[in-house]
């Protein structure tokens, strides 16, 4: 089987996972207008996903240990789908809140066994590859977000638009699925299994969740609230927002198709602490010049700075621990989406209270946090003699 398919096949996934939740953040001016919430209620809602995600955590990294990502990822697949479509057919608050949790909770399960799909296949590769998948979960981002304006435009409801997507991912489903890999297994030395059993160098796993929670709390800050701040603090109109959105996916996936490139250059601890900076001062200038050019750019700089902070963190994690991948990935996604649970949510109420600037300016403290823990995990010195 050669390795170029397999790497195709997953990127592939990639796509489909990442279309999946973009189609859906896509459309969230038109489902909170529809079903006529404010701001701290919508940022109660946003909590769902993540409420989900953390539910499917409990469980995924164990079952995907144990079962194999192989087996897992197309029934995960296949419910993601699922959910989209009951979000697309949710007409009450109630009904929205239970579709939101069982996308965020298939979500997680294709975020661990699709990252463990990737891992696997980077260490046959023994290069860094993983940021061009992460590009494929961004280009697919850019795509819904087209795809979601032009839907908006037409004024074509939320349903039929996933319908569409749903068809487009099992059929991908269905042609790659025969591509995906047996699971990257660890090497049973004396030494490691020693050191696993004092739990000292697994430790850094807890460390790198850390930075990638700040990482995806600026992801979560522009797919949840792009559109949303574009409408209520630079006034552009309704049919106008999805453009904030597609900006930022516009540069988070080219920017992830050269991140393999820097890491081999600069180093994945010089790669993250750049992304730290972009973000900062993309969130800054967008609260300090609120103007519909002025703030396009800030989406586009942030773009940049979340494009290698994720897929950095996780091929770190997996490249280096002595644990099964899925696990590891398990407890850096733990601690990371903690940044989806509490950062959409936490710009609602602050936004209710007084407005998103001060949202957005919380956020990219977060860029800055970064860039300082970046500096000091001391797991990053160990992989530049890898890289």
């Amino acid at each position: 089987m050669s390795m170029g398919r397999v790497r195709l096949a997953i990127f592939s996934l990639y796509f489909c996972t990442g279309i999946c939740f973009s189609s859906w953040a896509s459309r969230i001016p038109d489902i909170k207008i529809t079903l006529g919430l404010g701001d701290a209620a919508w940022g109660t809602i946003l909590l769902m996903i993540p409420v989900g995600q953390i539910c499917g955590m409990t469980i995924s990294g164990l079952l995907i240990s144990k079962a194999g990502s192989k087996r897992i990822f197309p029934i995960a697949l296949t419910g993601y789908v699922l959910a989209l479509l009951a979000i697309g057919i949710s007409s009450t608050e109630y009904a929205l809140i239970m579709s939101l949790i069982v996308f965020g909770f298939f979500g997680n399960f294709c975020n661990i066994s699709v990252n463990t799909q990737a891992v696997t296949l980077e260490n046959a590769y023994n290069r860094p590859i993983m940021a061009s998948f992460h590009g494929g979960w961004s280009l697919a981002g850019l795509t819904g977000a087209a795809v979601g304006l032009l839907m908006a435009s037409l004024h074509i409801h939320p349903v039929y638009h996933f319908c569409i997507v749903g068809a487009l991912v099992i059929t991908t489903l269905l042609v790659n699925k025969p591509y995906l890999q047996d699971d990257l297994k660890k090497e049973k030395d004396p030494a490691d299994i020693a050191a696993k059993k004092k739990n000292k160098p697994e430790t850094f796993l807890f460390l790198l969740g850390i930075v990638a929670f700040c990482g995806m709390a600026a992801e979560g800050a522009m797919s949840d609230w792009s559109g949303l701040f574009l409408i209520d603090v630079v006034g552009t109109e309704k049919h106008l927002a999805p453009i904030g959105l597609a900006a930022y996916m516009i540069t988070m996936a080219s920017g992830r198709f050269m991140i393999d490139k820097a890491t081999q250059r600069w180093g994945r601890q010089r790669v993250v602490q750049a992304g730290g900076i972009l973000i900062a001062t993309g969130l800054f200038t967008a609260v300090a010049f609120p103007h519909f050019i002025t703030t396009i750019i800030a989406f586009m700089i942030i773009g940049f700075g979340t494009a290698g902070i994720v897929p950095t963190i996780y091929s770190v994690a997996g490249q280096h621990t002595k644990i099964p991948t899925s696990i590891a990935l398990t407890i850096v996604s733990s601690v990371s989406f903690l940044g989806f649970l509490m950062g959409p949510p936490l710009i609602g109420y602050i936004a209710s209270a007084t407005n998103l600037r001060y949202s957005y300016a919380l956020i990219g403290l977060f860029g800055i946090g970064i860039v300082i823990l970046a500096s000091v995990i001391k797991i990053f010195r160990v992989d530049k003699r890898r890289v």
